[in-house]
């Protein structure tokens, strides 16, 4: 069993794709919740030093991980039978790179629309650098269909690592209702509607927060990923 040490279900970005590694290849864990929003963080995870951020996973040996990209592997590593990553060695190195890319870029669309699963807003005018970010992404996720080998409705054909790693992006583009191609909106929308996305979305919205993090001052309709 592992421990999953989590921040948020509503806004937490990297607690989503932390959860998504283990609910979406059926490995078992069990969540633990973080006080991302109430002040606790530091406390309540001593226990897990050095690590210092969400998500954290610790292993049934006892191994701390922290870091997502180093839990990708590890479960990778330890569960091959799994598929987390592509068959293909070349989607699989693609799709490493992606999610590389992925934690370490597209700045401007963290800094400007912060995930969040409550609705979507309306209204909302990206900047020039949500645009660029856009762009990129976009062209990414082409990338990534032409070098697959398995047909499908993710980016590899078959869900994996890669998927897990964009659905808090996907989560970025829907909630905001930024402009992508036809094509990318339906993948997003696809990621969101995925049973265990809609499972996490429900609990998150049991949370109560006062004040509510990263409100806009903007026009709602309400959440449809259909």
């Amino acid at each position: 069993m592992y421990d999953l040490f989590i921040g948020d279900r509503l806004f937490s970005s990297w607690s989503l794709r932390g959860w998504l590694m283990l609910e979406k290849f059926a490995l078992p864990h069990q969540v633990h919740m973080i006080g991302l929003y109430s002040g606790t963080m530091a406390e309540d995870m001593k226990s897990l030093a050095p690590a210092r951020l969400v998500p954290t996973l610790r292993t049934p040996e006892g191994t701390v991980i922290g870091e997502s990209l180093a839990m990708a592997e590890t479960l990778a590593e330890r569960h091959t039978e799994a598929g987390l990553w592509p068959q293909d060695a070349a989607a699989r190195a693609t799709a490493r790179w992606l999610c590389a890319e992925m934690v370490g870029g597209f700045m401007d669309l963290r800094a400007d629309c912060s995930m969040q699963l409550r609705h979507i807003w309306q209204g909302f005018e990206p900047s020039n650098g949500v645009k660029r970010d856009l762009a990129r992404i976009e062209t990414l996720w082409a990338h990534a269909r032409a070098t697959r080998t398995v047909d499908g409705p993710y980016l590899f054909g078959d869900y994996s690592l890669a998927d897990v790693f964009y659905t808090p992006v996907a989560a970025r583009i829907i909630g905001y209702d930024l402009p992508v191609e036809a094509e990318n909106r339906t993948y997003c929308k696809t990621l969101l509607a995925d049973p265990a996305v809609q499972n996490w979305r429900r609990e998150a919205l049991k949370h109560t927060y006062d004040p509510m993090p990263y409100d806009l001052d903007l026009p709602s309709r309400n959440w449809d990923v259909s």
